[in-house]
């Protein structure tokens, strides 16, 4: 897979200078029909990638936020799932935590993946079985010594009071961007990104290799590993821990996202 990760840095890192030059320049703002923000920023990084993927692999499969999915990928052994920048509001309002997100799927599991911040210019890297890399470094991480985790989840959730529980024993943060989250968690910068709305595959699926090859754990609300290119490409929620957090953090999420759900479906039954 060293040449698949070779290009696909090369078209990630294209695609960061062009975002930081619309950035500069300025860009457009339109709204699709489920009301969230779209930008030229976007269309101009999915064409880049899109670009490298029809140029150098393509027999390859194609799913992006920003692109008509082709049902012709589920019967492609390999698929380029994409999002071109994950956490638009977050650009529309230059708050630092969007990003790229792009992972080759084999068989729906991930084996190449990147996540670049363009604010920081940092740049998260895996191939299965090979570790997780930052700006071509291998990743080190540090044992936590931190009684109160951070959690990352989804700000709408947290809006909503839903964790207040959970932020009885752990430091609350809102996520703007999943997969900017599931990268620091694979960082150890975090102990855990959350949630249990649904999410879409182009939000996890390079998150979901960079966890693995960081040695943390990651899994569906419902405690199910992802299984990518699916003709509904959608999942329920994330529940994400980092390697070196407490090995009771991952539970204690599980036990929240179940009577979370449980109080949203009991909500629902009443007359």
């Amino acid at each position: 897979m060293e040449k698949e990760l070779t290009l696909l840095v090369e078209a990630v890192r294209k695609a960061g200078a062009k975002v930081g030059e619309l950035l500069r320049d300025g860009f457009d703002v339109q709204t699709k029909p489920d009301r969230s923000p779209v930008t030229t920023v976007d269309h101009e990084v999915n064409r880049i990638l899109h670009e490298m993927q029809r140029r150098e692999f393509p027999l390859d499969g194609w799913l992006s936020e920003e692109s008509p999915d082709d049902p012709a990928r589920l019967d492609q052994a390999r698929v380029w799932i994409v999002d071109p920048i994950d956490g638009t509001k977050a650009l529309v309002n230059r708050m630092p935590e969007f990003c790229i997100s792009v992972a080759l799927v084999e068989r729906g599991m991930p084996v190449v993946a990147a996540i670049l911040n363009p604010s920081t210019n940092e740049l998260f890297t895996a191939v299965r079985g090979g570790g997780l890399f930052l700006n071509g470094a291998r990743v080190t991480l540090s044992p936590a010594h931190d009684f109160s985790p951070i959690v990352m989840v989804n700000a709408w959730e947290l809006r909503q009071e839903r964790w207040l529980t959970l932020a009885e024993t752990t430091r609350c943060r809102p996520m703007y961007s999943i997969a900017n989250a599931l990268a620091l968690v694979a960082a150890s910068r975090i102990q855990a990104a959350f949630t249990i709305e649904p999410e879409n595959e182009w939000d996890l699926a390079a998150g979901v290799l960079l966890i693995e090859e960081s040695g943390g754990s990651v899994c569906d609300a419902d405690g199910k590993p992802f299984i990518f290119n699916q003709p509904t490409p959608k999942f329920l929620g994330v529940i994400a821990v980092a390697a070196t957090a407490d090995k009771n953090l991952r539970p204690k999420l599980q036990t929240h996202a179940e009577q979370a759900r449980a109080h949203s479906q009991s909500k629902q039954t009443v007359p």
